[in-house]
């Protein structure tokens, strides 16, 4: 038999205390008699936020599993406070036909820590000549709804085209990696001033805007769904505001776009370390740029919070930085930089939180049924406890992933996620896998 949790004192979105009963699977009213019997948790000073949803993880699995696998990284979406991801695409094979998807699919139903729910390539192979099974995916047991080349640029104009107009038949996304590639050919970070200093190629923002810009109108042209991977420039924010402005007046298509927390803190002056945990795709940006990212997801222009999650075995960044891999952990730390950056700044406030990393990845991946849902009585039982008063100095020893390649290594991070519940049943309590 399942254990049910009465959960005392906790505050829902940072309202006023109440008692929570998680049980069956759903949440019932705290004040039930059913509650005799139930595990209790004291949660006075608690915050009660629906089970965050990450639109862009990378599990590596299949083919890359030095540097993560489904289980580990659900256990590190777990200890997040997730209870579901999006699983991208540039896997090895690369899914992008109905059995590799269904393959990561399974992998999470049997891991439990958290729901899986792949992203299908959106070309064969990633390599931009020829749409892939978009349909296949579609219809298959994962029923795939994002797809995205992430890693790469669906560059060519007509695929992208061809790729908006397939989805509308299953009212999919098409999640753009936004970078063009003639203009980043060698780039290893943020073009400005400090990549010349540092003798590192530089990597313009045009390269981003410029695809923003194009795909907005190939969106508008055919009425798809457009979805736009890890903005990082203010440029970027400008270009969505102005499109969101033109697709309120016309509800035949869409933009949403997401941010990354890398992107809400941290700035180009990193790179001056030559350290290669700074590595990333889109690079780090100026101070300037994690400003308009933060007014941008304050209000409403960028839609989500997405980690991009990036694993890499020790040898694929412990190398000079030229030769190192893009990217960063980022399950584990999401709601922590998230806090620091936005709620502690007055920029949003709980319930804020609760739509961005929640609700509106839901929407978007279209698992609005399941995740995202509001935490009250009659809905799932998809919870995370978490502690805004808590500080925590982040050791990658510590993490759940395979891999430790943390930005954050050694900084004092405000919030601890304290307890995970998946359909009401515990994946992490007091802070630990359970």
């Amino acid at each position: 038999m399942s254990t049910s949790y009465l959960i005392k004192n906790v505050s829902v979105l940072g309202g006023e205390p109440t008692d929570l009963l998680l049980k069956d699977g759903v949440i019932a009213d705290g004040a039930d008699a059913s509650a005799d019997g139930a595990e209790v948790i004291d949660a006075t000073g608690l915050i009660a936020l629906p089970g965050l949803v990450d639109l862009h993880t990378h599990l590596r699995e299949p083919g890359r599993e030095d540097a993560e696998t489904v289980e580990t990284g659900t256990q590190a979406a777990a200890k997040g406070g997730y209870t579901a991801v999006h699983a991208m695409a540039n896997t090895e094979p690369v899914a992008d036909t109905a059995g590799v998807v269904e393959q990561v699919w399974r992998l999470g139903r049997e891991a439990g820590y958290c729901d899986v729910f792949p992203v299908g390539a959106v070309t064969v192979g990633l390599q931009g000549e020829r749409l892939a099974e978009l349909g296949a995916m579609a219809d298959s047991a994962a029923r795939v709804r994002v797809f995205s080349d992430d890693g790469k640029c669906v560059s060519d104009a007509v695929l992208m085209r061809r790729a908006l107009e397939y989805v509308k038949a299953f009212d999919g996304v098409v999640a753009q990696h936004a970078q063009e590639p003639r203009l980043t050919e060698g780039a290893q970070m943020n073009e400005g001033e400090l990549s010349g200093r540092l003798g590192l190629a530089g990597w313009p923002a045009v390269a981003e805007e410029a695809i923003i810009a194009r795909d907005v109108l190939l969106a508008e042209h055919v009425g798809s769904r457009l979805h736009v991977c890890h903005v990082s420039t203010a440029g970027s924010v400008e270009l969505i505001r102005w499109a969101k402005g033109k697709a309120a007046k016309d509800k035949t298509w869409s933009v949403t776009a997401e941010a990354c927390p890398h992107h809400l803190l941290l700035t180009d002056e990193l790179a001056a370390t030559y350290d290669p945990i700074y590595k990333v795709n889109p690079p780090l940006r100026s101070a300037a740029d994690v400003e308009a990212l933060k007014a941008g997801l304050a209000d409403g222009t960028i839609d989500i919070v997405a980690t991009d999650h990036a694993p890499h075995p020790h040898e694929d960044k412990d190398c000079e930085w030229a030769a190192a891999a893009f990217g960063m952990l980022g399950l584990e730390t999401a709601l922590s930089i998230v806090q620091q950056t936005m709620v502690d700044t007055g920029l949003l406030d709980w319930a804020g939180v609760a739509e961005r990393m929640s609700a509106a990845p839901a929407r978007i991946g279209r698992v609005s049924d399941q995740h995202g849902r509001p935490v009250a009585v009659g809905e799932p039982a998809n919870v995370v406890l978490y502690d805004p008063a808590a500080t925590r100095v982040v050791d990658p020893a510590e993490s759940a992933s395979l891999s430790r390649n943390t930005p954050y290594r050694g900084m004092e991070l405000p919030g601890r996620v304290v307890a995970t519940f998946l359909r009401g049943t515990a994946t992490v309590l007091d802070g630990k896998l359970q």
